[in-house]
Protein backbone atom coordinates (compact mmCIF):
# COMPACT_ATOMS: atom_id res chain seq x y z
CA UNK A 1 0.00 0.00 0.00
CA UNK A 2 0.84 3.93 -0.38
CA UNK A 3 3.94 5.17 1.61
CA UNK A 4 5.11 8.52 0.67
CA UNK A 5 4.81 12.27 1.05
CA UNK A 6 1.39 13.71 1.47
CA UNK A 7 1.01 17.71 0.47
CA UNK A 8 -1.63 19.35 1.78
CA UNK A 9 -2.37 22.68 0.57
CA UNK A 10 -4.91 24.93 2.95
CA UNK A 11 -6.60 27.38 0.64
CA UNK A 12 -9.18 28.76 3.31
CA UNK A 13 -12.62 28.56 4.40
CA UNK A 14 -15.89 29.85 4.14
CA UNK A 15 -19.32 30.54 5.93
CA UNK A 16 -18.03 29.37 9.41
CA UNK A 17 -20.03 29.68 12.43
CA UNK A 18 -18.56 33.03 14.46
CA UNK A 19 -17.94 32.03 17.71
CA UNK A 20 -17.06 35.49 19.01
CA UNK A 21 -19.85 36.91 19.53
CA UNK A 22 -18.27 40.93 20.28
CA UNK A 23 -15.68 40.64 16.89
CA UNK A 24 -14.60 38.55 14.19
CA UNK A 25 -13.24 35.06 14.91
CA UNK A 26 -9.26 34.40 14.64
CA UNK A 27 -9.89 31.00 13.18
CA UNK A 28 -7.06 28.53 12.84
CA UNK A 29 -6.65 24.69 11.75
CA UNK A 30 -4.98 21.36 12.40
CA UNK A 31 -4.50 18.89 10.52
CA UNK A 32 -3.92 15.58 11.75
CA UNK A 33 -3.10 12.55 9.78
CA UNK A 34 -2.13 9.66 11.94
CA UNK A 35 -0.35 10.42 14.94
CA UNK A 36 1.23 13.47 12.94
CA UNK A 37 -0.32 17.08 13.67
CA UNK A 38 0.37 20.67 12.29
CA UNK A 39 -0.80 24.14 13.21
CA UNK A 40 -1.75 26.46 10.40
CA UNK A 41 -1.28 30.29 11.09
CA UNK A 42 -4.17 32.43 13.05
CA UNK A 43 -5.84 34.68 10.25
CA UNK A 44 -6.64 37.52 12.66
CA UNK A 45 -10.12 39.25 12.79
CA UNK A 46 -10.93 37.12 9.48
CA UNK A 47 -14.21 35.93 10.65
CA UNK A 48 -15.84 33.73 8.91
CA UNK A 49 -14.18 33.69 5.58
CA UNK A 50 -10.28 33.29 6.25
CA UNK A 51 -7.77 32.33 3.59
CA UNK A 52 -4.36 30.75 4.30
CA UNK A 53 -2.95 29.59 1.23
CA UNK A 54 -0.52 27.01 3.19
CA UNK A 55 1.02 24.07 2.32
CA UNK A 56 1.64 21.50 4.86
CA UNK A 57 3.77 17.74 4.48
CA UNK A 58 2.79 14.58 5.85
CA UNK A 59 5.24 11.56 5.72
CA UNK A 60 1.76 9.04 5.33
CA UNK A 61 1.99 4.74 5.31
CA UNK A 62 -0.85 2.40 4.90
CA UNK A 63 -2.64 3.28 7.99
CA UNK A 64 -3.39 6.88 6.90
CA UNK A 65 -6.71 6.66 5.30
CA UNK A 66 -7.55 10.10 6.09
CA UNK A 67 -6.83 13.81 7.00
CA UNK A 68 -8.87 15.58 9.63
CA UNK A 69 -8.71 19.37 10.00
CA UNK A 70 -10.33 20.60 12.94
CA UNK A 71 -10.70 24.38 12.94
CA UNK A 72 -10.62 26.69 16.08
CA UNK A 73 -10.97 29.84 16.81
CA UNK A 74 -7.87 31.56 18.83
CA UNK A 75 -9.15 33.59 21.82
CA UNK A 76 -6.94 35.21 24.15
CA UNK A 77 -7.24 33.82 27.54
CA UNK A 78 -9.50 31.55 27.31
CA UNK A 79 -9.69 27.96 25.58
CA UNK A 80 -9.82 27.99 21.72
CA UNK A 81 -13.45 27.27 20.61
CA UNK A 82 -13.85 24.70 18.45
CA UNK A 83 -15.54 25.85 15.07
CA UNK A 84 -16.21 22.34 13.49
CA UNK A 85 -13.86 19.95 11.47
CA UNK A 86 -13.82 17.90 8.40
CA UNK A 87 -12.39 14.28 7.53
CA UNK A 88 -10.85 13.96 4.24
CA UNK A 89 -10.52 10.30 2.74
CA UNK A 90 -7.39 10.07 1.48
CA UNK A 91 -7.69 7.18 -0.59
CA UNK A 92 -8.58 9.57 -3.89
CA UNK A 93 -5.09 11.24 -3.74
CA UNK A 94 -3.66 7.66 -3.52
CA UNK A 95 -4.92 6.67 -6.88
CA UNK A 96 -4.61 10.15 -8.98
CA UNK A 97 -1.61 11.48 -7.09
CA UNK A 98 -3.51 14.71 -7.02
CA UNK A 99 -6.90 16.48 -5.85
CA UNK A 100 -7.28 19.90 -7.18
CA UNK A 101 -8.58 22.63 -4.54
CA UNK A 102 -11.78 20.79 -3.33
CA UNK A 103 -14.31 21.99 -0.98
CA UNK A 104 -15.75 20.23 2.11
CA UNK A 105 -17.81 20.21 4.36
CA UNK A 106 -16.93 21.29 8.16
CA UNK A 107 -19.44 19.82 11.20
CA UNK A 108 -19.61 19.78 14.26
CA UNK A 109 -22.12 17.91 16.59
CA UNK A 110 -23.47 16.45 13.24
CA UNK A 111 -24.43 20.02 12.11
CA UNK A 112 -22.61 21.87 9.27
CA UNK A 113 -20.87 24.83 10.23
CA UNK A 114 -19.46 26.25 6.70
CA UNK A 115 -16.78 24.66 4.29
CA UNK A 116 -12.94 24.37 3.89
CA UNK A 117 -10.87 24.60 0.39
CA UNK A 118 -8.34 22.18 0.04
CA UNK A 119 -5.74 20.48 -1.95
CA UNK A 120 -3.93 17.52 -1.85
CA UNK A 121 -0.88 15.73 -3.75
CA UNK A 122 0.52 12.78 -2.64
CA UNK A 123 4.26 11.74 -3.78
CA UNK A 124 5.16 8.01 -3.63
CA UNK A 125 8.45 6.82 -1.92
CA UNK A 126 10.51 5.11 -4.97
CA UNK A 127 10.42 1.41 -4.14
CA UNK A 128 13.58 -0.14 -3.07
CA UNK A 129 15.01 -2.84 -5.39
CA UNK A 130 16.11 -6.12 -4.51
CA UNK A 131 13.57 -7.10 -1.84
Amino acid sequence: MAQGTLEVLLVGAKGLENTDFLSNMDPYAVLICTSQEQKSTVASGKGSDPEWNETFVFTVSENATELIIKLLDSDNGTEDDCVGEATIPLEAVYTEGSISPTVYNVVKDEEYRGEIKIGLTFTPEPEESGE
